[in-house]
């Protein structure tokens, strides 16, 4: 098993470093910049190149069924899921086949809605929580022990 973090602009990277030291299970952090991550053997730090989606390519070409994927880019979780890893944003909302399409959708539709110039401003997502960060943390564990029973 391993986890794998979308590490730009995540903002749940200590937790999964906390969770996967309880669970001692590796982490991959992909970042398209240096980011200070602790120096421990669980932890492991890749930097890609800056050219558009290089660490989406590196975490969807890397990652399988044993994988769990951190990101809230959607077009990768989808890349992720067709590989059969578990996709978590950082609020905890878990990505599946099932609801994948809708959150396809959504994301068009919005790009959609911000692109009309004469749209009143929608705003982007709602401000990241601590009661997300808890969500996040129980999620997490969840996950992993439920890839722990079934391999």
């Amino acid at each position: 098993m391993r986890i794998f973090i979308d590490a730009d602009a995540c903002p749940v990277r200590e937790e999964c470093y906390k969770v996967a030291r309880r669970h001692n299970v590796p982490v991959t952090v992909v970042s398209n910049a240096f980011l200070r991550v602790p120096r421990e053997p669980l932890i492991n730090f890749i930097a890609v190149s800056d050219s558009f989606d290089a660490a989406d390519d590196y975490i969807a070409e890397n990652c399988d069924g044993l994988s769990i994927v951190i990101t809230s880019d959607i077009l990768l979780a989808e890349r992720c899921l067709l590989k059969d890893a578990q996709v978590l944003a950082p609020t905890g909302k878990a990505f599946t086949k099932d609801s994948i399409g809708g959150a396809i959708a959504t994301r068009a539709i919005m790009a959609d809605l911000r692109a009309g110039a004469d749209m009143p401003n929608i705003g982007g997502p709602a401000p990241f929580t601590q009661r997300d960060r808890s969500k996040f943390l129980e999620v997490l564990h969840v996950t992993l022990e439920r890839l722990k029973r079934a391999n």
